[in-house]
């Protein structure tokens, strides 16, 4: 039975493959409504013309069918007791626990009133050098890792939430196998970190559109972990492609013109919407958002990372490196626009000096490689560059390397010995004094 401040309506005008439209007053954007028992959402008004996306679909909808609206958008009960939860996009649970007691808050807010930021200077350590050496994290930043379809993205995500040094992490999976949301439960479980960790899923078996309420739900959680409660979080969101996808099929059965890449028009808003909620607060807590983003055939130009890479500050590129034989954290394509504000300062003082010279040298073996394939001959340094590269990419850019930054900074210096002398890393001779490994 409809509650007494609902609406009930029971004539619609029209009806696609996910959206109905029908007239209706006083209906706001993103508020609920039933629709002939189906949840539903509105996402465009137009006087008194209202039309909601159906998340199950509109199969078996009839022109009659009674549409209910509920008066207030998506909501989340927040409270200590989502700490080491699974739930659904609808913020309900999946891993056979009570209900959530708590206070109920929209989701799908603004962000944070720029007023009430600081300026990123807290380090988020994840123990793998391709991050913490080349492209160091910093609470309240926003960045995602591009990725092709076979890489091993979740793992990575699932490593860094088990290594990060946060109060709590906040897993957002959009369009996950039913492998995939095992494999994060058995992981978590497993290390016991569940007790600092929410999950909120979105399988493949669900419909996609319900995708899209997956990330308002994390963070909304996460906001009240980092405002509430003073905590550093980190949201981890995968995979944002997927999310980008529903955008897409609701739009298109909203027979919008789609814009670059068969995308919406609305994509760089919706994008934005999530990555801005990144911030550093200044009592303490801290939001840092990192988002797989699936790319097509490597395809960074694609309206998807396109978009993203204007809102994020920097991006982690993965990819498979012939020579080691193992998946890394690309030195040369991956970039964090805030690692100054850490380097140095929360980190050794070689830590620039030994990042700038690892990716030099890297970089030279890539030359060396480059003449080898044309046939060139390789002079000694080229063949001590091509053994280096080896070497640096299996001991530190590898993301199955688990060490403290202190660690990837000795192994650094290690490596730097083996193959080269202090001359040719191009290090200020006042570290070099100190940290060379003789």
């Amino acid at each position: 039975m409809a509650k007494a401040y609902q609406r009930t309506y029971t004539r619609l005008q029209a009806i696609t493959k996910a959206t109905v439209s029908l007239e209706a007053n006083g209906v706001s954007n993103d508020e609920l409504a039933t629709v002939n028992g189906k949840l539903a959402q509105v996402v465009k008004t137009k006087g008194d013309l209202v039309t909601l996306q159906v998340f199950s679909g509109t199969e078996g909808v009839p022109t009659n069918a009674e549409v209910s609206f509920q008066g207030a958008p998506p909501t989340l009960k927040v409270s200590d007791q989502l700490s080491g939860r699974f739930f659904n996009a609808y913020g309900k649970p999946i891993d056979g626990g009570p209900e959530v007691e708590g206070e109920e808050r929209e989701v799908g807010g603004p962000s944070v009133n720029p007023y009430k930021r600081r300026q990123p200077s807290e380090l988020i350590p994840t123990g793998i050098a391709g991050i913490d050496l080349n492209n160091t994290l910093v609470s309240g930043q926003k960045i995602p890792f591009f990725a092709d379809p076979d890489q091993p993205y979740n793992k990575v995500m699932a490593d860094v939430a088990l290594r990060a040094d946060v109060d709590k992490i906040i897993l957002g999976g959009m369009g996950l196998s039913n492998d995939d949301y095992l494999f994060f439960r058995h992981e978590f479980e497993s290390a016991g970190a569940l007790d600092k960790i929410v999950s909120f899923v979105n399988t493949t078996e669900e419909p996609p559109v319900e995708r899209l309420l997956i990330p308002d739900m994390a963070l909304a959680a996460a906001e009240y972990f980092a405002v509430d409660k003073n905590e550093k979080v980190l949201v981890l969101l995968t995979d944002m492609t997927l999310y980008a996808d529903a955008l897409c099929i609701v739009s298109n059965r909203m027979d919008q013109i789609p814009s670059k890449d068969s995308m919406p028009g609305s994509l760089y808003s919706d994008l934005a919407k999530i990555y801005e909620k990144a911030v550093q607060l200044p009592d303490g807590g801290s939001i840092t958002i990192i988002a797989v983003t699936t790319l097509n055939d490597g395809d960074i130009t694609h309206a998807i990372p396109d978009n993203t890479g204007y809102i994020t500050e920097g991006q982690l590129f993965l990819r498979a490196d012939s020579d080691s034989g193992k998946v890394i954290v690309d030195p040369f394509r991956s970039l964090s626009r805030l690692k100054q504000l850490v380097q140095g300062k929360k980190t050794r003082e070689d830590h620039s000096q030994v990042m700038n010279a690892s990716v030099r040298l890297y970089a030279d073996a890539q030359n060396a490689k480059t003449k080898l394939e044309n046939g060139f001959d390789l002079s000694d340094y080229d063949l001590r560059c091509l053994d280096y590269a080896k070497e640096y990419a299996t001991r530190l850019l590898s993301i199955d390397v688990n060490i403290t930054i202190e660690q990837m900074l000795d192994t650094a210096w290690e490596i730097f010995a083996k193959y080269f002398s202090p001359t040719e890393t191009g290090i200020k001779q006042v570290l070099i004094d100190k940290y060379w490994k003789n």
